[in-house]
């Protein structure tokens, strides 16, 4: 249920400031975006599954955590963001 390698590569040089860039709010919150909705998928074949929600809802809650974050640190980017996943607000 997580994401392939390639996958991940291809967030980070999209989202990434730099190259090798893994620690940034940016490619964080698109790597979680990626994982929630694979993990949505999942759960419409696979109602029953509380365990898997339960990682669903710590990296929603997550995923907010990083987005209140850059939204404090630098709102340009945040909105930038947004934007980009598609993500509303």
């Amino acid at each position: 249920m997580s994401i392939t390698p390639e996958e991940k590569q291809k967030i980070m040089k999209e989202y990434g400031t730099k190259d090798g860039d893994t620690g940034s709010p940016e490619v964080q919150v698109a790597i979680l975006s990626s994982r929630i909705a694979t993990l949505t998928e999942h759960f419409k074949t696979h109602k029953k599954d509380n365990h898997g929600r339960r990682g669903l809802l710590k990296m929603v809650a997550q995923r907010r955590k990083l987005l209140d974050y850059t939204k404090s640190k630098d709102e340009d980017r945040y909105r930038t963001l947004i934007k980009k996943l598609g993500l509303r607000r």
